[in-house]
């Protein structure tokens, strides 16, 4: 018999590895922010499909970007209505939004505004995809009922037990699979039409 030998792997923690680890840790903060940047954001994590977290965090990892922002900041329109929001986002983000805030004396709800303001043109072409995404759906819909028109003629004709009848019914299934995706992937971002 043959003994098994067991390999014991050990991590050693760094200094650099543990603060990595913390950055990443989640965080809850609050952020007054215009409902345009509220929505904006939500909007496009449900388009994307990706946690709101996520979609944060990239928008706050280009440093280069937020101390732009910073440099360029005149004057947050005090008159806008904003609403107080929080959000789950990595300490990491935090400590950035919060260093750059101090650096350079921007409020860091202008830093988290001004930023969300840079994804509206992606927010923009995603609802052009959504209107190019119904019109399939509607078309996919047409072409179900077309197939779902020929599947009766073959039956009339030919029978159920006809392996052409069996051949479309088993086609028409999956169209009819693909019909009803396509219909719940545009029910699902069909909030972006408010935007």
């Amino acid at each position: 018999m043959i003994a098994k030998r067991r390999t014991l792997i050990r991590f050693e923690f760094t200094e650099a590895s543990s603060a990595d680890l913390r950055g990443k840790q989640s965080v809850r903060t609050t952020f007054k922010l215009s409902e345009r940047s509220i929505n904006a954001l939500s909007l496009l994590a449900i388009q994307l499909g990706i946690k709101q977290k996520s979609l944060f965090d990239h928008l706050m990892e280009d440093n280069q970007a937020l101390e732009h922002i910073a440099r360029e900041f005149e004057d947050f329109e005090t008159q806008r209505i904003r609403v107080a929001k929080t959000y789950v986002i990595s300490r990491k983000t935090l400590e950035v939004l919060e260093r750059i805030s101090l650096e350079y004396g921007t409020p860091r709800d202008a830093l988290v505004e001004y930023s969300i303001e840079r994804i509206l043109p992606l927010l923009i072409k995603e609802k052009k995809r959504h209107a190019k995404r119904k019109e399939i759906a509607t078309e996919a819909a047409k072409y179900l009922q077309d197939g779902v028109a020929l599947m009766a003629k073959v039956e009339a004709t030919l029978g159920q037990d006809d392996p052409v009848f069996e051949e479309i019914f088993s086609m028409m299934r999956g169209v009819n699979n693909c019909s009803d995706n396509i219909a719940s992937l545009v029910a699902r971002g069909s909030k972006i039409e408010e935007f």
